[in-house]
């Protein structure tokens, strides 16, 4: 704010050039939340004008127009000021309201296109290609239309007019020296600043014959995308890259989504809960804000408040290749799981998001088969198969209508081909990639005092438990294993800092099956802190989440049969001594490299250059339904 307020334009200074410095601060300050009024900019900027242009400011003060920061560049520019002593001469055209400053040289690429804050029109001047400039084509199969665009022969550069490109809800930004135009959230046209202005970095494509005749422009292929922006993390995708890949989410009613949280945490940040500040001490204070108290039930909202800022997201659903349904289907089944809730009940919402979404237009085009959603809950909860109040959670899955829906869960079913397993989310949820980077070195450099950690507790209900044979093992060789009790009398909220400290402790973590399935978070947390995990069923991630792990299991992990547990005491313990360092470094070392792939990062596009289990998982799904179109199985998929 002080920059925009402390900015004065100098004696020497070209007023143009002056207002679009102002213009880009506002800017700067809108996309933090700090949006200023437009009375607020229109008086800033008078004031900031220097002493000889007092007499046009009194003027423009006492004029019976109404000034506002569309026409105030224009009225600006018209002024007999210091460096515009006479009016440029328009050839007598009444329409044109755009003004070049004199100061600014002639542009010798006459397909060169120039960005101006001051400009309300788009503006051309060579008559015979740019009368009107009626379409940009861009990598892909969409184009850009500009309208309006208006042909002025005094004008020394064709200039694209931000006034405008904000009414038809193109979406500007100025960052570093840079510039970029999109729309939806996804960038079609960027371009540098050259001589105090922004040129677009887009060419004519003169060896097109079927361009041949009209205003046609291709983005710039010497200009990388990563070398624009690749310090910028604001930025989106380019255009190009969401070709086949545009998402388009249901605005569903809120008794499906927003009605069913009923946990002050999971709303908080974005879905991961409040901040964890308990953590301090435990990781590196530059990360501490990095870490959350994620409910393990959030994935829903974590999902939903991603896409709805997912770079490839669209507002167009005749343009989607997919569609996303945000219905918090696991939440929406923990509310009635309590008490006595009959089938009915539970299964309510679920036959209600059926009938509401079966009454639009694109789920109707293919049956649902371009559509996916993401489910809270492991996939056993939504497949109750009787009409019984006594049988457990609901038929969601089950129900004709879900048959050809891509699902995401949290712990699939492992031979049903329409569901794709996807990591619980963790605690750690990374703002940026110097975050991943720097957990990366903190876990490898890490001093581990123990040899394995389990963390789990007998369930003595059940008969021969092994979690109960694990937690016997694991108390008797205290001095190599690091025991957490997480029963409901020791796993209160204060204390789930133990969990990580322990596998932060250790070389390996202890991961049986878990209690609503073969997973648990505990193995995403363990493997977080750098630990090895220790299976005792291949299902529980050998079949599973093969897309962000490892593809060869015993490069990240060791497998033990359970059999062998029951039957010989301290086996785990050989087993795990049995390995040298090198090979215990060699699969840390391993299990670090894919740790970007199983976490959930903080920004609400995420991370520029690294992908998180969210980026891995979408491209899964999109995958998923290619291969289903190539095979002609549309509205089919679970033949395959």
């Amino acid at each position: 704010m002080e920059r925009f307020t402390g900015t004065a334009m100098k004696e020497d200074e070209n007023v143009i050039d002056h207002v679009n410095k102002l213009y880009i601060i506002a800017k700067e300050l809108a996309t933090l939340d700090n949006p200023l009024p437009d009375r607020l900019q229109v008086s800033t900027i008078l004031q900031s004008l220097p002493k000889s242009w007092e007499s046009a400011v009194v003027a423009l003060n006492f004029s019976s127009t109404t000034l506002t920061m569309k026409n105030l560049p224009v009225l600006l520019a018209n002024c007999r000021g210091p460096k515009n002593s006479k009016k440029p001469n328009f050839g007598g055209s009444k329409d044109i309201v755009c003004v070049v400053s004199e100061s600014h040289l002639a542009d010798t690429d006459i397909g060169a296109w120039w960005v101006d804050s001051a400009s309300s029109r788009h503006v051309a001047k060579n008559k015979e290609s740019f009368v009107e400039l009626k379409e940009v084509m861009l990598p892909g199969d969409k184009n850009l239309h500009f309208t309006d665009v208006l042909y002025s022969p005094t004008m020394r550069r064709n200039l694209i007019s931000v006034p405008h490109l904000d009414e038809n809800d193109f979406e500007v930004r100025f960052r570093s020296e840079k510039v970029s135009i999109g729309k939806h959230g996804s960038i079609m046209m960027w371009g540098s600043k050259v001589d105090g202005l922004y040129r677009l970095n887009i060419v004519s494509d003169v060896n097109n014959n079927a361009l041949a005749g009209c205003s046609a422009y291709t983005v710039d292929s010497t200009h990388s995308y990563d070398s624009l922006y690749a310090d910028d993390p604001y930025i989106c995708l380019p255009y190009e890259a969401c070709h086949s890949r545009w998402i388009y989410v249901y605005d569903l009613p809120p008794t499906f989504n927003y009605e069913l949280v009923n946990s002050s945490n999971i709303n908080l940040n974005d879905g991961f809960g409040r901040e964890a500040k308990e953590f301090t001490g435990i990781v590196p204070e530059s990360i501490l804000p990095a870490w959350y108290w994620t409910d393990l039930l959030s994935g829903e909202v974590a999902y939903h408040r991603r896409m709805l800022n997912y770079k490839c997201r669209t507002m167009e659903p005749e343009s989607a290749t997919a569609f996303y349904i945000p219905f918090y289907a696991g939440l929406a089944l923990t509310k009635s799981l309590g008490g006595n809730n009959t089938w009915r009940e539970r299964d309510w919402h679920s036959e209600m998001l059926i009938k509401w979404v079966q009454q639009q237009k694109w789920w109707n085009r293919s049956n649902g088969s371009d559509h996916f959603i993401m489910l809270g809950r492991v996939s056993w909860d939504f497949r109750r198969l009787r009409e019984v109040d006594g049988d457990w959670g609901s038929s969601f899955i089950n129900m004709p209508a879900m048959q050809n829906v891509i699902r995401l869960s949290v712990q699939g079913h492992m031979w049903d081909k329409l569901e794709i397993s996807v990591p619980y989310p963790s605690m750690f949820h990374p703002r940026s990639n110097f975050d991943v980077i720097e957990w990366q070195r903190f876990v490898r450099s890490r001093r581990r005092n123990h040899l394995f950690a389990f963390v789990g507790e007998a369930r003595e209900p059940i008969q021969n438990d092994f979690q109960g044979i694990l937690q016997k093992q694991c108390l008797s060789e205290s001095t190599v294993c690091h025991h957490v009790d997480c029963g409901p009398k020791n796993y209160i909220d204060g204390k789930t800092t133990d969990v990580i400290a322990a596998f932060l402790d250790s070389d390996f973590c202890l991961q049986p099956r878990g209690e609503e399935g073969f997973t648990g978070r505990f193995v995403f947390d363990c493997m977080l802190a750098g630990s090895i995990p220790v299976f005792f069923s291949r299902e529980t991630a050998y079949f599973q989440y093969e897309l962000f792990m490892p593809v060869e299991p015993e490069s990240y992990s060791v497998f033990i049969n359970h059999d062998d547990v029951r039957n010989r005491t301290e086996y785990v313990k050989k087993v795990l001594e049995g390995y040298g360092r090198m090979e215990v470094e060699t699969m840390r070392n391993k299990v670090i490299e894919y740790l970007p792939r199983f976490v959930y990062t903080r920004p609400s596009q995420g991370l520029e250059k690294i992908k998180d289990a969210f980026d891995i998982a979408i491209e899964a799904m999109l995958s998923k339904y290619k291969a289903h179109i190539e095979k002609g199985r549309i509205g089919n998929l679970n033949e395959i």
